[in-house]
Protein backbone atom coordinates (compact mmCIF):
# COMPACT_ATOMS: atom_id res chain seq x y z
CA UNK A 1 0.00 0.00 0.00
CA UNK A 2 1.52 3.39 -1.17
CA UNK A 3 2.25 5.59 1.63
CA UNK A 4 2.51 9.38 -0.28
CA UNK A 5 4.00 12.77 1.75
CA UNK A 6 3.53 15.64 -0.37
CA UNK A 7 5.77 18.46 0.61
CA UNK A 8 7.16 22.19 0.07
CA UNK A 9 10.11 21.87 -1.67
CA UNK A 10 11.42 25.04 -1.35
CA UNK A 11 10.75 24.96 2.08
CA UNK A 12 14.01 24.60 4.55
CA UNK A 13 12.20 23.40 7.20
CA UNK A 14 9.96 20.73 4.77
CA UNK A 15 12.64 19.34 2.87
CA UNK A 16 15.27 18.63 6.14
CA UNK A 17 12.16 16.94 7.84
CA UNK A 18 11.96 14.89 4.71
CA UNK A 19 15.47 13.97 4.71
CA UNK A 20 15.08 13.21 8.16
CA UNK A 21 11.70 10.81 7.68
CA UNK A 22 13.79 9.08 5.08
CA UNK A 23 16.61 8.56 7.82
CA UNK A 24 13.94 6.94 9.97
CA UNK A 25 12.25 4.82 7.18
CA UNK A 26 14.20 2.12 6.92
CA UNK A 27 11.52 -0.05 5.61
CA UNK A 28 11.31 2.25 2.49
CA UNK A 29 7.53 2.11 2.64
CA UNK A 30 7.11 6.20 2.49
CA UNK A 31 7.39 7.81 -1.14
CA UNK A 32 7.78 11.41 -1.45
CA UNK A 33 6.45 14.61 -3.79
CA UNK A 34 7.14 18.12 -3.94
CA UNK A 35 3.99 20.05 -4.15
CA UNK A 36 5.59 22.52 -6.86
CA UNK A 37 6.08 19.39 -8.82
CA UNK A 38 3.74 17.94 -11.42
CA UNK A 39 3.15 14.75 -9.09
CA UNK A 40 2.54 16.36 -6.63
CA UNK A 41 0.45 19.32 -8.03
CA UNK A 42 -2.03 16.33 -9.72
CA UNK A 43 -2.57 14.14 -6.12
CA UNK A 44 -3.25 17.55 -4.20
CA UNK A 45 -5.83 18.29 -6.78
CA UNK A 46 -7.27 14.59 -7.10
CA UNK A 47 -7.48 14.92 -3.09
CA UNK A 48 -8.83 18.66 -3.28
CA UNK A 49 -6.53 20.94 -2.10
CA UNK A 50 -4.76 23.80 -4.06
CA UNK A 51 -1.51 23.45 -4.86
CA UNK A 52 -0.56 27.57 -4.40
CA UNK A 53 -1.69 27.58 -1.26
CA UNK A 54 -0.41 24.25 0.87
CA UNK A 55 0.79 25.32 3.89
CA UNK A 56 0.83 21.86 5.23
CA UNK A 57 2.62 18.31 4.43
CA UNK A 58 0.13 16.35 3.51
CA UNK A 59 0.48 11.99 4.23
CA UNK A 60 -1.76 10.30 1.61
CA UNK A 61 -2.09 6.33 3.09
CA UNK A 62 -4.49 3.78 1.94
CA UNK A 63 -6.66 6.65 0.08
CA UNK A 64 -7.16 8.91 3.19
CA UNK A 65 -5.44 11.97 3.50
CA UNK A 66 -3.81 13.54 6.53
CA UNK A 67 -2.80 17.08 7.45
CA UNK A 68 -1.18 19.26 9.70
CA UNK A 69 -0.06 17.85 12.98
CA UNK A 70 -2.07 14.39 12.27
CA UNK A 71 0.13 13.72 9.23
CA UNK A 72 3.04 14.52 11.61
CA UNK A 73 1.62 12.01 14.40
CA UNK A 74 0.95 9.59 11.55
CA UNK A 75 4.43 9.67 10.12
CA UNK A 76 6.50 9.54 13.32
CA UNK A 77 3.79 6.63 14.52
CA UNK A 78 5.20 4.36 11.86
CA UNK A 79 9.07 5.37 11.82
CA UNK A 80 11.84 3.55 13.60
CA UNK A 81 12.94 4.11 17.17
CA UNK A 82 11.41 5.84 19.41
CA UNK A 83 9.63 8.16 17.72
CA UNK A 84 6.28 6.27 17.84
CA UNK A 85 5.95 7.35 21.24
CA UNK A 86 4.79 11.08 20.05
CA UNK A 87 0.97 9.23 19.46
CA UNK A 88 0.83 10.79 23.14
CA UNK A 89 0.56 14.26 21.59
CA UNK A 90 -2.96 12.85 20.52
CA UNK A 91 -4.51 13.48 23.82
CA UNK A 92 -3.74 17.36 22.79
CA UNK A 93 -6.96 18.28 21.04
CA UNK A 94 -6.68 18.83 17.52
CA UNK A 95 -7.67 22.60 16.95
CA UNK A 96 -4.95 23.25 20.01
CA UNK A 97 -2.13 21.01 17.72
CA UNK A 98 -3.04 22.16 14.79
CA UNK A 99 -2.86 26.20 15.63
CA UNK A 100 0.72 25.21 16.70
CA UNK A 101 1.43 23.54 13.55
CA UNK A 102 -0.42 26.78 11.32
CA UNK A 103 1.76 29.28 12.80
CA UNK A 104 4.79 27.26 12.03
CA UNK A 105 3.70 26.88 8.74
CA UNK A 106 2.73 30.05 8.01
CA UNK A 107 6.52 31.77 9.14
CA UNK A 108 8.51 29.04 8.06
CA UNK A 109 10.06 30.52 5.30
CA UNK A 110 10.94 33.82 7.00
CA UNK A 111 12.38 31.13 10.44
CA UNK A 112 13.87 28.80 8.34
CA UNK A 113 14.32 30.35 4.89
CA UNK A 114 13.54 29.03 1.43
CA UNK A 115 15.49 27.33 -1.13
CA UNK A 116 16.22 28.91 -4.59
CA UNK A 117 15.10 25.05 -6.40
CA UNK A 118 12.69 22.79 -5.19
CA UNK A 119 14.07 19.96 -3.61
CA UNK A 120 13.84 16.49 -5.88
CA UNK A 121 13.32 13.33 -4.28
CA UNK A 122 15.85 10.23 -5.79
CA UNK A 123 14.38 7.82 -8.05
CA UNK A 124 13.99 5.25 -5.23
CA UNK A 125 11.85 7.71 -3.24
CA UNK A 126 9.84 9.52 -5.44
CA UNK A 127 6.23 9.00 -6.46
Amino acid sequence: MARIVIFDGLCNLCSNSVRFIIRHDRQGVLKFAAAQLATGRALLIQYGMNPQQLETFVLVKAGRVYVRSNAALQIAAERDGPWPALRVLCVIPRPLRDSLYSLVARNRYRWFGKQDRCMIPTDDIKW
